[in-house]
């Protein structure tokens, strides 16, 4: 249901925590992220802690998913001293190919806790159905 774009998507967002590097929005970070089925829907949890919705944009074009969230610094007092900062600021980006099997017409966003959680339902063309057979009764004779 699922596709990855970048396979080296991965290996950029390791050289990224190691250098200390943030995103921007021309060379945005990686976020993680978990899919599943669950049921008739395709979920798709994005972990965005410290991220106001506000700062969340959620495009659909086609089959292409593109979620981007931005996490800005906090306002801090002069007085105030930073002793460590680890939590990483900037931009995060991940674009998914969705496969053609699900609605991307009814995707639900949810955001609680610091997660992105987006339902993505299965297209009812996609969803297992029975072929009837006509029987004998259908045929006619042609004479002649």
């Amino acid at each position: 249901m699922l596709m990855r774009t970048d396979p080296f998507r991965e290996m950029d967002r390791i050289v990224q925590q190691l250098s200390g590097t943030s995103g921007t929005w021309s060379k945005p970070s990686v976020m993680p992220m978990d899919a599943y089925r669950e049921g008739e829907e395709y979920v798709i949890a994005f972990d965005l802690p410290g991220v106001s919705t506000e700062a969340i944009d959620i495009d659909v074009e086609r089959n292409m998913l593109t979620v981007k969230a931005e996490r800005r610094p906090v306002a801090k007092a002069d007085s105030v001293k930073v002793e460590l900062s680890e939590r990483p600021l900037g931009v995060f980006s991940r674009q998914i190919v969705l496969a053609d099997t699900l609605d991307t017409e009814r995707i639900k966003a949810d955001y609680d806790a610091g997660v992105l959680t987006l339902r993505i339902p299965i297209a009812e063309r996609a969803k297992p159905r029975k072929i009837s057979i006509g029987g004998e009764s259908d045929r006619k004779q042609i004479s002649g």
